[in-house]
């Protein structure tokens, strides 16, 4: 029996099963399972299975956005006229015109746009070069998924669905679960959550199809079966998506309200070019990105090329690594102007983290 056979006899008996306590233990085994066997079609057994050949883009810029959607949804004429409109004269590196590059600048940040072949039921298998594309797809830091405003909620699911076969969680973040194997003890759970899908049978039953048979879980939030088996699989990419819903004008504004109180939605027209502001504004959102601006010791601040890093966790020591790696070697201090700080100015370490719009001076060692 072949391997797509085998997944799906296993997807066939998992649809045959009613879900209850009794039957958990058994679901969370046919799962594993199915896991494994989805890990062997995307990594083939051997080592260096086939490479991406024909969709495989040298990555440039501060971030990369990948466009998907079925044919004739709009992709093509979304990136032609965003790049028209926002992009800056550039040479694009790619090894065939299947995936098509572009990049725009948008307050100071160089973004790359992929728009990847029309996507098709049954890519996460392989069909219509699907896994390719899907490939592609997990390098990006965020996924346009381009829709149909007539008919999104069926190709939304089949989208959704093969993404999901290939690892992609779209808008989520890792399940709190720690997950340590060890050489002998058993296996230990403990569960902090009322609401987790997990207990100790099925954790051994899970673990068991994967040979483990000694390990520590704690479980720290309302976690599933496919929570655990992510965890242990080890290769799930968590990327921020935005559903975007082309073709506006072919609806009601009655309509269109609706639309706009969707989680994670933008409505836009890519042939007249409605919406681009909202739609870039979001895409800046989702890509967490923030501008840092240098001042030179005596200079007033550059505000023209600022310095791209990411929110949250991006310290001085980023800050001066994305300028040269030198830099970090002979640093001494940073004096900070912005948000990040009590005080303006103020001398901070590399280790502080940084806001957005924050203006750094380094000083180096004498």
């Amino acid at each position: 029996m072949g391997l797509l056979e085998r997944i799906a006899e296993i997807e066939n008996e998992m649809n045959k099963t009613q879900k209850n306590k009794a039957t958990a233990k058994h679901i969370g085994l046919l799962k594993a399972q199915l896991a494994k066997l989805r890990r062997e079609l995307i990594e083939p057994k051997g080592g260096g299975g086939a490479k991406c050949e024909g969709f495989e883009v040298a990555k440039t810029g501060d971030a990369r956005v990948g466009f998907i959607g079925f044919p004739s949804v709009g992709k093509s004429t979304l990136l032609s006229n965003l790049a028209g409109v926002y992009s800056e004269v550039a040479a694009y590196e790619f090894t065939t015109l299947t995936t098509v590059p572009g990049v725009i600048r948008y307050k100071g940040a160089k973004i790359q746009l992929l728009d990847l072949p029309g996507i098709i039921e049954g890519a996460k298998d392989g069909k219509g070069r699907g896994k390719q594309v899907i490939a592609v797809a997990r390098t990006c830091s965020l996924i346009l998924i381009v829709l149909d405003v007539l008919r999104p909620l069926v190709h939304k699911k089949i989208i959704e669905n093969e993404l999901e076969g290939f690892g992609i969680r779209l808008n989520k973040q890792p399940p709190n679960i720690y997950f340590k194997r060890k050489d002998k003890g058993g296996i230990n759970l403990q569960t902090m959550s009322n609401d987790s899908e997990l207990d100790l049978d099925t954790v051994k039953s899970i673990l068991g199809e994967y040979r483990i048979h000694n390990a520590d879980i704690i479980v720290r939030c309302d976690a599933t079966v496919d929570d655990l088996i992510d965890i242990i699989e080890g290769n799930r990419v968590y990327i921020p998506a935005i559903y975007c819903l082309n073709k506006i004008d072919q609806i009601s504004i009655e309509e269109l309200d609706i639309i706009y109180k969707i989680p994670h939605t933008i409505p836009i027209s890519a042939h007249h070019r409605w919406n681009f502001d909202d739609l870039l504004e979001k895409i800046w959102s989702y890509l967490k990105l923030i501008r840092i601006y240098t001042k030179p010791k005596g200079q007033l601040p550059d505000y023209e090329t600022p310095v791209i890093l990411t929110q949250g966790i991006s310290t001085v020591e980023d800050f001066c690594n994305k300028i040269h790696k030198q830099l970090i070697t002979d640093f001494k201090e940073a004096i900070v102007w912005g948000s990040s700080v009590k005080h303006n100015p103020q001398k901070v370490g590399k280790e502080h983290t940084l806001f957005d719009e924050d203006v750094v001076q380094i000083v180096k060692k004498c």
